[in-house]
């Protein structure tokens, strides 16, 4: 319930800073307009030998000694399901960044949200609500994380279907046989997706010596040791191989694996998201709104 109402009070200013950070990406984005099929004008392309005749737009062609075919812009719109993790490891902030891994996660999808909801997409929360095709969806998805009855670390995928994206923004420090299960079987369906893991520079530096206390945010457990710093190369060595099984869970699935460190700029992951997205789309809009 804590948690629950820290988020309630919080979410108002990471709608703000979501809000300004997607508009910082989108100021270099040229928007995500191909041909396609839809009703509105484009722009005018040189004819290519082999092409079907009527595909020229006689009018055009007959201002000078080149024949042109008229393109449309492409307006199918496209789903999107995004996740932030909201579970308790997820509250963690280090002295070395200025906020949270969840106050992190929950922007970066706000601003995920609000800019591909600007482009026309769907976009919902996978479990929690259908997708909506809503230039308010940043708010609609922030009013219902609010009454979400108990953050996961991965959400119901039932909803999730073939010709979708999925983006999930956690910390990804669950068992990572639960992960790759659930990758597994929301990939089967057809669906495309990105992991962006979401960790606190200090839990990648270790930078602890000495006597230090370690606690389990989810579980309580605690654990004393009487020098940290020779556990140093033993724990980013795990991590390393954490990092690299997320990886290689993305790559079999035909996913993307995006690493973000909460004292790094937001922009850095939208644009990487931005990039894989647009990309997802060219390819879906070249073979007609399939893929």
């Amino acid at each position: 319930m804590g948690e629950a109402r820290s988020l309630a009070d919080a979410l108002p200013d990471l709608l703000v800073d979501a809000r300004h950070i997607g508009n910082t990406v989108s100021a270099g984005w040229h928007g995500r307009r191909r041909s396609g099929p839809g009703e509105t004008f484009w722009q005018f392309r040189p004819f290519t030998m082999g092409e079907p005749a009527r595909r020229i737009d006689w009018r055009r062609s007959a201002r000078d000694d080149h024949l042109y075919v008229r393109e449309r812009e492409w307006e199918a719109a496209h789903t999107l399901w995004l996740w932030a993790d909201l579970s308790s490891s997820m509250a963690f902030r280090s002295s070395l960044s200025a906020v949270s891994k969840r106050d992190r996660a929950v922007v970066l999808m706000l601003a995920l949200a609000d800019m591909l909801a600007g482009s026309g997409e769907r976009i919902g929360l996978p479990g929690v609500t259908r997708p909506l095709a809503d230039r308010n969806a940043a708010e609609r998805l922030a009013d219902a994380l609010v009454h979400l009855a108990k953050p996961a670390a991965l959400p119901d995928a039932t909803g999730i279907r073939r010709f979708s994206d999925v983006v999930l923004i956690a910390d990804f420090l669950d068992p990572i046989a639960d992960i790759a299960e659930w990758v597994n079987r929301v990939a089967g369906t057809g669906a495309r997706g990105a992991l962006v893991q979401v960790l606190d520079p200090i839990e990648e530096t270790f930078p602890f010596d000495g006597r230090v206390e370690f606690r389990d945010p989810e579980s309580g457990l605690k654990l004393t040791t009487g020098r940290a710093e020779g556990w140093r190369a033993a724990y980013q060595a795990r991590l390393a191989e954490r990092k690299d099984a997320l990886r290689q869970i993305a790559t079999r699935a035909g996913w993307s694996y995006i690493l973000h460190h909460t004292d790094r700029s937001a922009t850095e992951p939208l644009l990487a998201l931005h990039e894989r997205l647009s990309g997802h789309s060219d390819a879906l809009a070249a073979k007609g709104g399939r893929l």
